[in-house]
């Protein structure tokens, strides 16, 4: 009996191998044939070593230029016609345009993940505000199609989509790919100075500026706080920082950037506090495993950020963009010991019964079986 093709689409071959390896795995050995189609850039070869098929393709992310973008519609609709598959994922706000274009004349059955809503909805760019009008009346005509069905991570994001137009019920939610316990295992403390921990692209969208602001702000308190930035800047978004930038906040007392780090258990080591005061989330990966590691939240209360971190359960939300703000969070929770272990004791259960990564694959495979199938779900939270 032939195995079910499954095929995903997005945009970098290290997002995948970053968030969507796990649930691919699970597609795997559950049977399907998993196809990838890509732009491959630097993860190709543990994408192949997983067993899938993998298909490069030269995809710019963020490209706006109207040749191109006909051009990779074109090698998909190719790819979607030689390969066949019996069920199509497309990740990411980019990649649901293309697909869901390219698969126009196909009867496969389709999911498109929105994971958050990306740079278009959640910044005040020029090419945000430019795009905004352009895709709130095609995306309805894209996604309100039979046999598709749209995903996103949580209910803000759901009800956003069905005020564009998208009807609700072919809007199914699913947190993420959740987090594996085992590898985020609680960790002790670590000793003194306090250190707070962002872990993320290095891109004004998470709110890095206002987080170096909130540093500044804490060392004119004299507060003898430390801040490791792990991860690095995204060219290819409009709101990456700067390397000038970049350089002008390294050369900040107390400030340590880490660049990528593959070992993010051992950021977690090192950090009292994990933070994110991003301007809009899906549901947010380096906040998961923070608290899945034992770490009080700080973050903006904001869709995403909120499903994970709750405000005096495991964490403190401050409104958007205030400096002021963040720093008194950092500096409360910095001060009292015990506050930090009863969040960071709250965290770790919340990770675990809610956001398990075997949970959450055990649904998405479900959801995968009743769309090759031909059965509608009614919703997945």
């Amino acid at each position: 009996m032939q195995r079910a093709r499954l095929l995903y689409l997005l945009t970098e071959d290290w997002y995948f191998v970053g968030h969507r390896l796990p649930v691919a795995r699970a597609a795997r050995d559950s049977g399907y044939e998993v196809h990838v189609v890509t732009r491959v850039k630097e993860d190709g070869g543990a994408i192949a070593a997983e067993g899938f098929q993998l298909h490069p393709i030269d995809w710019r992310r963020g490209s706006v230029n109207p040749l191109h973008l006909a051009a990779i519609i074109r090698k998909v609709h190719q790819l979607y016609a030689e390969v066949k598959p019996d069920l199509l994922h497309h990740i990411g706000l980019q990649a649901a345009v293309v697909g869901s274009l390219a698969s126009f004349g196909t009867a496969c059955p389709q999911i498109n993940s929105f994971v958050g809503l990306g740079h278009v909805f959640s910044s005040n760019s020029l090419q945000a505000l430019m795009a905004r009008p352009l895709l709130r009346p095609v995306l309805p005509y894209l996604l309100n199609r039979r046999q598709s069905l749209v995903m996103v991570e949580n209910a803000d994001d759901k009800k956003f989509l069905a005020a564009m137009g998208i009807d609700a019920k072919q809007i199914v939610i699913l947190a993420g790919t959740g987090v594996d316990p085992d590898r985020f295992k609680v960790l002790p403390e670590p000793d003194a100075p306090i250190t707070v921990a962002f872990v993320g692209r290095l891109i004004e969208d998470k709110g890095l500026r206002q987080l170096i602001a909130a540093f500044d702000l804490l060392a004119k308190r004299s507060r003898p706080i430390r801040l490791l930035l792990a991860g690095r800047p995204d060219p290819a978004n409009p709101s990456s920082i700067s390397p000038g930038e970049i350089a002008e906040w390294r050369s900040k007392t107390g400030v340590s950037f880490l660049g990528y780090v593959a070992d993010v258990p051992s950021v977690w080591a090192h950090a009292h506090i994990a933070v994110l005061p991003s301007r809009r989330e899906g549901l947010p990966i380096s906040l998961l495993e923070a608290a899945s590691c034992g770490r009080p939240l700080v973050a903006t209360d904001v869709p995403g950020c909120r499903e994970i971190a709750r405000h005096e359960v495991n964490a403190l939300l401050v409104p958007l963009d205030d400096a002021g703000a963040l720093a008194d969070a950092i500096e409360r929770l910095a001060r009292d010991e015990l506050l930090r272990h009863q969040f960071g004791a709250a965290s770790r259960e919340i990770a675990v019964t809610e956001f398990a990564s075997t949970t959450v694959n055990r649904k998405m495979i479900a959801l995968y079986d009743s769309m090759t199938s031909g059965m509608r779900p009614d919703g997945v939270q």
